[in-house]
């Protein structure tokens, strides 16, 4: 009789420990899933703004900042946009393109999380 008891109050510990280990594995997801919804809020702002640029007809702002509110919190959208140095192979300097960069900043549980891209945009003029 003693044994049995043993075994079934092993037995519970053993389910015990599994019913943790699967808690915190549907925890990690959940975690995983808010960081992925957030990254993509982001990278749709970072493309919002990029077409936005691309389709205006002036040359962008050389700096420019942007504080997004968004269901995760607050974003701060830097623009930065200068005269890309580019030169043909013959050395001739190429004039009207500049090179724009938008980096996103935000935190996420505290810790400071940013994205950026890079992208030519002709204007000549």
């Amino acid at each position: 009789r003693a044994f049995a008891l043993y075994e079934v109050l092993l037995v519970v510990a053993i389910f015990a420990l599994g019913v943790i280990s699967l808690g915190r594995a549907v925890e990690n997801c959940i975690n995983a899933s808010t960081i992925s919804a957030e990254e993509n809020v982001v990278l749709q702002l970072l493309s919002d703004r990029m077409a936005q640029i691309q389709a205006a007809s002036v040359v962008p702002d050389a700096e420019k900042e942007f504080k997004i509110n968004t269901g995760y919190g607050k974003v701060i959208l830097t623009q930065k946009a200068a005269p890309a140095a580019l030169t043909e192979p013959d050395n001739t300097i190429i004039t009207g393109i500049n090179l724009v960069t938008l980096t996103a900043r935000w935190q996420h549980a505290g810790v400071p999380q940013s994205k950026q891209i890079q992208f030519y945009v002709y204007r000549s003029g």
